[in-house]
């Protein structure tokens, strides 16, 4: 008798030669970014920016990685840093009941660090006063800038388990610059996930006003690094589930 996550898994590996569905999905991506339809949701109270399908995959992998360090580019604001601040905390409280221990949240590890060229005051000071801001560090700087990479890996010294989040400017060279600071900080087994990696798969002029587009992009970036990195392989299975995501190709898994 099959499990139930084995007929996830079957159901998973469908999709990718479902025409009629990828089709339907790769539409909807489509019109909906034209829409701007990741702008109108929200995380514990700030705006988040993203695809709800993509947070599930990202709680998912949290949960599976349990995470000590999240590492994040592009900060905006400050909803995508209260999203992974609470998942670290929810993975602090089922430890806390699987040990049968009392949760302390003052003595635990977990942290965000998020990294912006610009957090606005208001950005700012909406994420300082946000209840899970104890776990959140802010850098403001340059995602790239020397200063500020060597601050990055300064801080993730001690960290066991590392996930990174790439979501700045998403140019082809900005993208692998980060790649290159960021993506070895990611433990065996995590993640580096590399959002917008649609705009290589979406018309010229969904863009008009940004200097990315296809040919130029997050996913340009990720094929060139992946090239010259065989710890990282791509997760598709993560994509064939999602259907709806702005990050096909992103989601590299450290294997080695």
């Amino acid at each position: 008798m099959h499990t139930f996550a084995d007929e996830v898994n079957q159901r998973v590996a469908a999709n990718r030669t479902d025409a009629t569905l990828t089709d339907a999905a790769r539409a909807f991506v489509v019109a909906s970014a034209k829409a701007k339809y990741m702008y109108n949701f929200a995380w514990l109270g700030r705006p988040i920016i993203q695809y709800p399908q993509d947070m599930v995959a990202v709680e998912e992998i949290v949960w599976r990685v349990k995470p000590d360090l999240i590492i994040e580019t592009g900060i905006a604001h400050g909803g995508s840093l209260v999203y992974s601040a609470s998942l670290l905390a929810l993975v602090d409280m089922c430890e806390a009941i699987e040990a049968g221990t009392m949760l302390d949240p003052a003595r635990s590890k977990r942290r965000v660090i998020g990294i912006d060229i610009d957090i606005r005051p208001h950005n700012r000071a909406a994420v300082e006063a946000h209840p899970l801001a104890s776990r959140i560090e802010m850098i403001q700087g340059s995602s790239i800038a020397a200063d500020v990479v060597e601050q990055v890996r300064r801080r993730a010294q001690g960290f066991e388990r590392v996930l990174v989040c790439l979501d700045s400017n998403h140019t082809h060279d900005h993208v692998l610059a980060e790649l290159e600071a960021y993506a070895p900080l990611t433990s065996s087994g995590s993640y580096c996930i590399v959002f917008d990696t649609l705009v290589e798969d979406v018309p010229k002029d969904l863009y008009p006003d940004r200097p990315w587009g296809p040919g130029d992009n997050p996913k340009t970036a990720v094929h060139h690094y992946l090239r010259s990195h065989p710890e990282f392989v791509i997760d598709r299975s993560i994509e064939d589930k999602l259907l709806i995501t702005v990050a096909p190709d992103g989601f590299l898994q450290r294997v080695s």
